[in-house]
């Protein structure tokens, strides 16, 4: 809640950018709106330009329908509430979604162990007691770090790791993993403390090397290497080169974004979220969705199969074993024969207009259907 208060005092102490947020998304976990860090430096006699309340509201307009539409289904409903319970810790307001998500994986993981070292399993809440605490002890102990990105997650990663080697009966700092080691180790920068002597003596145990140069030099230019192979494989660089920005910063994500990998994952996760909510499990609001939705969820560029007349759809004849629609999946080659629709003036027959699977099945076999009618979906083969 101090997040007001140390706007303005970091204000006065020179710095160039605050960092605000909007409505619906502004005071979760204590991140200031806009509007209001405007009018208290405004107050205070910072020159600072006026909002534009017409595209304010538009983004907020914009951002809730994100929300409705599926953001909703990933954020944690105690994520839009305020919290003091990072202060004595240090740990941003922000971390605590996070935080929250880090806990619901580990915390049955952290219980199981104590139950079978036969101790008392521990709530939610008392765990997250636990975390702070840790968070307080060792974050002096790792040197201080800012506790912004990424080094906040290092240290939470690490409490949290403590907590679960206690619960496994291990020592302390005996998970850490290398990117929480290359902080320690000097390879981000300077620490701004010192770091405690088991740690130290911990690095040695583990034949690591404290490194004092320049961090940079450890990220040699890797530049050539991307815009090679977006050369080589026709991928636009973008405006500003911002696709080879991305590129060369989250390699593994973008290559999953061009792949297809990244929106079949995503539409998957949607859907378990979804069903998870219908079930009022997830604390999203309860939305009932049919079959449809379902396939409109996981498979956004299914093109409709519509029957060219009225009558009867025959997915299949099979003279010895009973006719069925195609399974899901079954593939189909352009101009390949899909089905046919028995009308008053014989059979028309419906081929495949591209080469692609069927992912939805609209109307069964020998049901009666008018002109237009949708009676299944077909997804196209990537290119």
């Amino acid at each position: 809640g101090f997040s007001t208060a140390s706007m303005l005092e970091v204000a006065k102490a020179g710095c160039d950018v605050l960092d605000v947020a909007m409505e619906p998304l502004s005071w979760g976990m204590v991140h200031p709106d806009v509007i209001t860090i405007q009018a208290m430096l405004k107050d205070a006699g910072f020159l600072v330009k006026d909002i534009n309340m017409k595209a304010y509201m538009e983004a907020r307009r914009l951002t809730q329908s994100f929300i409705d539409d599926f953001l909703g289904y990933w954020i944690d409903p105690r994520n839009s509430k305020m919290t003091s319970l990072l202060v004595g810790c240090g740990l941003p307001g922000g971390m605590m979604g996070s935080l929250m998500a880090d806990l619901k994986g580990i915390h049955a993981a952290i219980n199981s162990n104590l139950q079978k070292r036969g101790e008392k399993p521990l709530s939610e809440d008392e765990l997250l007691v636990e975390l702070f605490d840790e968070v307080k002890r060792i974050w002096p102990m790792l040197g201080t770090p800012c506790l912004v990105t990424p080094f906040s997650q290092y240290v939470k990663n690490a409490a949290l790791m403590n907590l679960f080697s206690k619960s496994m009966g291990e020592k302390p700092f005996s998970r850490m993993d290398p990117a929480m080691w290359g902080m320690i180790l000097g390879k981000s920068g300077k620490l701004p403390g010192e770091l405690a002597p088991e740690i130290v003596e911990l690095a040695k145990e583990k034949g690591f090397e404290f490194y004092t140069d320049d961090p940079q030099a450890l990220y040699p230019d890797e530049l050539p290497r991307f815009i090679k192979e977006m050369e080589e494989l026709g991928w636009d660089r973008g405006q500003d080169d911002e696709e080879l920005f991305e590129f060369a910063m989250h390699e593994k994500q973008y290559r999953e974004y061009k792949s297809g990998l990244a929106k079949e994952q995503f539409n998957k996760d949607l859907l378990e979220r979804m069903e998870k909510a219908q079930a009022g499990t997830a604390g999203a609001p309860v939305k009932h969705f049919t079959a449809a939705d379902k396939r409109a969820i996981l498979h956004p560029d299914a093109e409709a199969i519509e029957a060219p007349c009225g009558g009867k759809v025959l997915w299949d004849l099979d003279f010895n074993e009973k006719s069925t629609a195609p399974a899901h999946g079954k593939h189909y080659k352009e101009g390949e024969w899909l089905c046919a629709i028995q009308g008053s003036r014989g059979v028309e027959n419906i081929e495949a207009f591209c080469n692609g699977r069927i992912v939805g099945i609209e109307k069964q076999q020998g049901q009666v259907v008018a002109k237009g009618d949708v009676i299944g979906w077909i997804e196209a083969d990537k290119k």
